[in-house]
């Protein structure tokens, strides 16, 4: 029998927990993940304090098509090792002119929530799910291919795919076509935020998000979506994966241009015969080698690239209940000043925009009987952008916080009711999560980071060594980082027939 090929992953986030599971899976192949932190999940790991649940990062998962195409091709289905629950409403905004709108993944649902807060706006949803789903059907095959063959993106099947793209427009213009009301626009694009992106700025080509979300809908996992990293790594063990806890890949061994192994914190390497890396992209890059290595990704062209928004993170465990929908996006009442304060304008600033979600609405097990989690996040610039303290902003930025759930949500005794309460900073994504200027999303998604503009998934400088993560094609956000651990399984498995 021919001896194994050695496959070593750095980091248990979602991508290389996507790749390790479709790699040990094939009896040819040996794997193991190597983690800096005691769990798996990297930035969708989970918090626990006194009986209450949170997730880190990802809150919700939209477009699962992706994620069960990962089961099925290891013949297991998710729905034996997790309880997803399609959630009705999706979410709930607080629009800057203080009215509200609940969005459905039902089209009757969502026409009569239009026709009630904004009449007459309900005849562009029809217009706008035709338009969405033919540039959804004609851009996914390309997000799902590899971004390594500049020939791939362009052959004359992709530039008749090219009108899609718009190039020349951002969302919120694109959304013009369907919606006449700024508001209504807005209600279908603020998921350039999923991006640490503007509407006025995230390329339309993303407007079909709105469209994925009401089309598969969006779901929560009972335990958090922390619980999905659990399972995976679960499965991968069971299927023969190592996964090494506590262990902090310090260097990437290199040798005639190729990756051959790695070496640890505590002077440990170890040497394989394919590299997949799924720490931080330009984390990777400027810690990761030795000085001077490395051309394409230097750190003064890393420099020179755009990234994407930050996060300032509160997350409360609460004595009661609060009567919320399980996902609420809260407009800043100046929306277009707010989405500016994330380019390193007026911060901090009382008018935020947020996000909040009240898991136990949907999720019994996260917070002890009676009482609550919310997690709430706030987007605010990279540390590129402006070099705040943000330690010394924390009281701050805490009583706009708080604040603002009383004056926006009506929720007056918040401060009497926390029981347990973590606040995670730009500062510490970069100490504890290895997060590049803080940029939770990455490298930002304009025109020329995408595609085969982007990192690529077999890396250009060095053989042997594939990418992961947000920073590589397709992108940010949980769908595109498990389709790029599965491009780069598929490559791997290609290469060894």
């Amino acid at each position: 029998m021919p001896k194994k090929k050695k496959i070593v992953i750095i980091g248990a986030g979602p991508g290389g927990l996507a790749a390790g599971l479709l790699l040990s899976n094939n009896q040819n192949f040996e794997v193991t993940i190597y983690e800096k932190a005691s769990q798996a999940g990297g930035r969708n790991s989970e918090i626990k304090a006194n009986g209450f649940r949170f997730d880190v990062g990802p809150t919700f998962f939209i477009l699962k098509p992706i994620f069960d195409s990962i089961f099925e091709r290891i013949n297991k289905n998710p729905d034996d090792y997790m309880k997803f629950i399609r959630l009705k409403p999706m979410y709930e905004l607080y629009l800057s002119d203080d009215r509200k709108i609940k969005v459905y993944d039902d089209k009757k649902l969502m026409r009569q929530e239009l026709k009630r807060v904004f009449p007459g706006e309900e005849k562009g949803l029809d217009k706008m799910h035709a338009a969405e789903k033919a540039r959804y059907e004609a851009l996914y095959p390309i997000l799902a291919h590899d971004n390594n063959s500049w020939s791939y993106f362009f052959n004359p099947e992709f530039f008749t795919k090219i009108p899609k793209f718009s190039v020349t427009n951002t969302i919120i213009k694109e959304m013009g076509k369907y919606f006449k009301q700024e508001q209504t626009k807005l209600v279908f694009t603020f998921q350039a935020k999923y991006f640490g992106m503007s509407p006025w700025t995230c390329p339309a080509a993303f407007t079909f998000i709105s469209f994925i979300e009401q089309f598969y809908g969006v779901y929560h996992v009972i335990g958090g979506l922390s619980e999905v990293s659990r399972q995976m790594a679960k499965i991968f063990k069971e299927q023969g994966g190592k996964i090494k806890y506590n262990s902090v890949v310090t260097r990437i061994i290199t040798e005639n241009k190729k990756a051959t192994g790695i070496e640890l914190a505590n002077n440990e390497k170890e040497y394989a015969d394919e590299i997949i890396c799924n720490a931080d992209f330009a984390y990777a890059m400027t810690n990761l080698f030795d000085s001077g290595q490395l051309k394409k990704y230097a750190k003064k062209k890393l420099d020179k690239k755009e990234y994407s928004a930050s996060t300032f993170m509160m997350y409360l465990g609460l004595k009661k209940k609060y009567n919320l929908e399980h996902n609420n996006i809260i407009f800043a009442h100046d929306y277009i000043r707010s989405v500016n304060s994330i380019l390193g304008e007026d911060i901090p600033h009382p008018d935020i925009s947020f996000y909040l979600r009240d898991t136990s609405k949907t999720d019994p097990t996260v917070a002890p009987e009676g009482k609550s989690t919310f997690y709430i996040l706030v987007p605010v610039p990279n540390k590129q952008l402006t070099d705040i303290n943000w330690h010394n902003q924390i009281p701050k930025m805490r009583k706009i916080i708080l604040d603002a759930l009383k004056q926006r949500l009506g929720l007056n005794d918040i401060e009497q009711q926390i029981e347990v309460e973590k606040i995670i900073t730009p500062d510490d994504f970069i100490k504890d999560y290895n997060v590049y200027n803080g940029a939770v999303f990455n490298l930002s998604h304009k025109v020329l980071q995408m595609m085969w503009l982007r990192p690529h998934n077999k890396f250009e400088e060095l053989d042997n060594m594939y990418l992961v993560g947000g920073g590589t094609h397709p992108g940010s956000g949980l769908p595109t980082i498990y389709q790029s651990g599965i491009i780069a399984a598929d490559l791997i498995q290609e290469k060894y027939k």
